[in-house]
């Protein structure tokens, strides 16, 4: 279809205006934008669960250096707690000694590293559900509460990891319950562990609190 001159220039005109039109409703919705930053208007449960799971690991660390520390005073090697936890992987042989002197079977670093790390994302998936509730039901509470709501929170978990998971999941895939198996783990070893990291993420809660982010403004 050809056009006329007057017809293609007019044409041209009315471009120019709807792409002028089209940079001005952009720059009216990014300033409408500025002015009503996001607002949150229900419960973050995206962001406290992302933030649990980052919490979670420094949380189990610090539950690991209490059972360092704690288990050499009742005759327990310090890395106890790691052999029990890699017999989910390694069965008995995680536990078993040899020789005459009594050391372990498996005694490898790397093997003892990735019991750690095994110990550590643990923590960090039982971070995500614990830093969601203390978010949710303590907000607003003084830290010790939060801290005695937590160890309970931990020793619930407690009782669902051990007595309602592991109890019949260790038996199925590995031939044994070693983790569950007080003579190994005392009861209240395993429930101060727990304890003790849901105090820890009551310590830690502050640093994943949701803090919206506000654009800064420039004074004219």
């Amino acid at each position: 279809m050809s056009l006329s001159d007057a017809e293609f220039a007019a044409k041209q005109s009315e471009l120019a205006e709807l792409r002028r039109r089209s940079t001005e409703l952009e720059s009216e919705i990014l300033e409408a934008a500025a002015a009503d930053p996001f607002r949150l208007t229900g419960f973050y449960t995206m962001y406290y669960a992302t933030t649990g799971f980052m919490l979670g690991l420094v949380a189990a660390a610090m539950s690991l250096v209490v059972n360092v520390i704690g288990a050499p005073i009742v005759g327990k090697s310090p890395l106890e707690i790691i052999r029990i936890y890699l017999t989910f992987p390694l069965g008995e042989r995680a536990l078993s000694v040899t020789g005459p002197a009594k050391v372990y079977a498996v005694d490898n670093g790397v093997v003892l590293a990735c019991g750690v790390c095994l110990y550590l994302v643990t923590g960090m998936l039982l971070g995500v559900p614990m830093h969601v509730v203390l978010a949710r039901f303590t907000a607003k509470s003084s830290t010790a509460f939060r801290m005695v709501f937590a160890a309970v929170v931990g020793l619930v978990l407690w009782g669902i990891m051990f007595y309602g998971i592991l109890s019949w999941l260790q038996p199925m895939v590995c031939g044994g319950s070693w983790i569950t198996d007080g003579k190994l783990l005392p009861t209240w070893v395993a429930a101060g562990t727990h304890a003790v990291f849901g105090i820890s993420m009551a310590a830690l809660y502050p640093l994943g609190l949701f803090s919206p982010y506000h654009r800064p403004t420039t004074s004219v």
